[in-house]
């Protein structure tokens, strides 16, 4: 039960944050353009939008970090695997497992480095330069992602030893949407 929580509140940070920064861009854009344009000068002029750039940088971080895990989770980050699936059943259940459990490792240091530099900017005054948010905040996706990533792998991993299986991708399969079997096309009708 919350396993499935954290998957669904991961997906829904990661499409909110996508959706907002996208529209956020795309209105700072026509503000920017739109200004152009005579007679809207004066009525768009004062609408400051200088903190829509950092913003937008902001959330498109805080995806990366999280979209990282969510790849782990569902098996699309990309790996070249050629010589490991050349090798025997026993050895190359035990390299993956090594690799799975070193992407772990990888990502709990970077956790616990995080963790420590957001520490240290917690005691400090500093702020971003436009939104003047806590400096802090803004770096916390880089614990907070890397341990979730950190949680994804060791997951994988746990899964792996019991199943055998690794997360794959099907870039055929559109979740939500049902196939039906293909019927006759044009190319297969024959005269």
């Amino acid at each position: 039960m919350l396993l499935r929580i954290l998957d669904r509140l991961e997906e829904v940070l990661i499409a909110t944050l996508m959706a907002l920064a996208t529209v956020l861009i795309f209105l700072a854009v026509c503000h920017r353009y739109l200004l152009g344009i005579p007679f809207l000068f004066p009525i768009l002029f004062p609408i400051n939008l200088s903190w829509a750039q950092e913003l937008c940088i902001y959330m498109f971080i805080w995806v990366a970090k999280f979209g990282a895990a969510y790849g782990v989770r569902t098996g699309i980050h990309v790996g070249v695997d050629v010589v490991v699936n050349q090798l025997k059943a026993p050895w190359r259940n035990y390299v993956v497992l090594f690799g799975l459990l070193c992407g772990a490792f990888f990502t709990a240091v970077i956790g616990t480095m995080g963790a420590k530099f957001v520490w240290g900017l917690y005691h400090t005054d500093q702020v971003s330069p436009d939104l003047e948010i806590p400096s802090w905040f803004v770096y916390l996706c880089i614990p907070l992602g890397s341990y979730l990533m950190c949680f994804r792998f060791l997951q994988v991993a746990w899964n792996y030893i019991f199943t055998g299986e690794l997360p794959h991708h099907d870039h055929a399969m559109v979740e939500g949407v049902d196939v039906e079997e293909p019927g006759i096309g044009a190319g297969e009708v024959t005269r």
